[in-house]
C-alpha cells in the first residue's frame, strides 16, 4: 500500500526545484568537432564547449575569469591550437581550464574557468551538474554494443515547459501509455528495481498500426528501461511480429528553470531478412534500409512525446498525489528520485530525527 508520506514533496511548496543532481545530454562530439565552439545555457547556465587537438573534450562556464567576457562564438570566442581564446583581451585557456598564455604578460594562475566533469557514450556528451558544485557521485552506464549490427544514431529535440523528473516519471507510469498513447495490452514485466542511481522498468505491450480506420499490423513490443538519474532514459524495444530490435535514448535536460529540452536518440538493430511485412524493404540496400527504418521508428517516437509534451507544458507538480491501486510504482519512483536533491535531502533528516 502506497501512503501520502511515501511520496510527499521534497519542497516545501509542492514544486520541484529546477536542477536536480545528475548527469545531463551537453552535445555531440561530432557537433563540437563540427563548430569548434559551441555556446548554450544549460543547467542554468551559460556554458561553452570545444575539443583541444588530442580530442579531449572540455565544457566550462561562459565567463572569462579575467575580466568577464563571454566566450561564446556569438562574441567573437574562438579555439586556436586546442586553447579557447577570449574575445576580450586574448588569454588562452586548455581543455583543464587553466590559463595558459596571454598576448602581453605571463598567464596568471589564478585564471581558470569553471569546468564541468564529461562523459561520452557513442559520441554524445554529458556533463555532471552537482549540488553545490560537487564532484560526480555517480557513473554513466558503460556504452552498449554498437559495430556493423546497428544503425548509426538519429536523434530530433523537443524544447517545452518541463522539468525531468516529470518527462522520466513516464518510465514507469505505465497507465498512460494505453490512454495516452493507445497502447494495448500493456502489462509490467516483474517490478520495478532501483539500485542506487539506476531504475529498471519493463513492460509488454501492443501497437496497432492503422492506415484509413483498418488495422494494418499488431506489434507486440517488449520494453526494457533503463534510468540513470533525470537526465538518461535507455529503453531496448524487441519487437516480435517483425522481429526489429531498436534503442531510444531520452535526455531530458533543464535549460534555465522553467525550460526542458528532450532529445531524443534512436538507433535500430539491422534486419538482413525482413518478414513479409517488410517484404519491400529487400530490394534496399542493407545500410539504406537501415536508416529508413531508424527514421520511421525516431518519427514514431517524436509523435508519441509530443503527446506528452501537450500533457506536460500545462500540467502541475501534485505532492502528495491521490494515487489509486494501478498507480502503483510511482510512489517507488519518487522515492528514488529524493537522492538528486541531496540539499534538501540534508535539510530534511533534521527535521525528522526531531520528531
Amino acid at each position: 500500500m502506497i501512503t501520502n508520506t511515501d511520496v510527499r514533496s521534497l519542497s516545501p511548496n509542492g514544486e520541484l526545484p529546477p536542477f536536480p543532481e545528475g548527469w545531463y545530454f551537453l552535445a555531440n562530439r561530432e557537433s563540437i568537432l563540427r563548430k569548434k565552439l559551441i555556446e548554450k545555457t544549460w543547467m542554468g547556465q551559460e556554458i561553452v564547449a570545444w575539443c583541444d587537438d588530442e580530442g579531449r573534450i572540455c565544457v566550462s562556464d561562459a565567463v572569462c575569469p579575467h575580466l568577464g567576457s563571454h566566450l561564446g562564438p556569438t562574441v567573437g570566442g574562438k579555439v586556436r591550437d586546442g586553447c579557447l581564446v577570449c574575445p576580450f583581451h586574448g588569454f588562452e585557456f586548455d581543455a583543464t581550464g587553466q590559463c595558459v598564455a596571454t598576448p602581453h604578460a605571463p598567464p596568471p594562475s589564478g585564471a581558470k574557468l569553471n569546468v564541468y566533469e564529461t562523459a561520452e557514450i557513442l559520441g554524445m556528451v554529458f556533463g555532471w551538474w552537482g549540488a553545490a558544485g560537487r564532484p560526480s557521485q555517480w557513473c554513466l552506464p558503460d556504452e552498449p554494443p554498437a559495430g556493423a549490427e546497428w544503425s548509426g544514431l538519429r536523434s530530433c529535440t523537443l524544447r517545452f515547459r518541463g522539468h525531468p523528473q516529470e518527462t522520466t516519471e513516464n518510465s514507469v507510469d505505465v497507465e498512460h501509455l494505453s490512454y495516452t498513447h493507445g497502447y494495448d495490452n500493456v502489462e509490467p514485466v516483474g517490478s520495478v528495481t532501483v539500485d542506487g542511481a539506476y531504475l529498471r522498468s519493463r513492460f509488454d505491450f501492443t501497437a496497432t498500426q492503422t492506415i484509413a480506420g483498418l488495422r494494418l499490423i499488431v506489434n507486440h513490443i517488449s520494453a526494457d528501461t533503463h534510468v540513470h538519474g533525470l537526465g538518461y532514459s535507455f529503453v531496448e524495444f524487441h519487437e516480435k511480429t517483425i522481429g526489429i530490435d531498436s534503442r531510444l535514448w531520452v535526455l531530458a535536460t533543464p535549460v534555465d528553470g522553467t525550460l526542458c529540452e528532450v532529445r531524443l536518440v534512436s538507433q535500430v538493430r539491422k534486419l538482413r531478412k525482413p518478414g513479409r511485412f517488410l517484404a519491400g524493404l529487400r530490394f534496399l540496400p542493407v545500410a539504406l534500409r537501415h536508416r529508413l527504418l531508424n527514421y520511421v521508428v525516431n518519427w514514431q517516437e517524436k509523435r508519441y512525446v509530443k503527446e506528452d509534451v501537450v500533457i506536460w507544458e500545462r500540467k502541475q507538480y501534485k505532492s502528495p498525489p491521490r494515487l489509486c491501486r494501478a498507480d502503483g510504482p510511482i510512489g517507488k519512483f519518487r522515492q528514488y528520485c529524493r537522492q538528486f536533491y541531496p540539499e534538501l535531502e540534508a535539510e530534511r533528516r533534521p527535521k525528522l530525527r526531531a520528531m
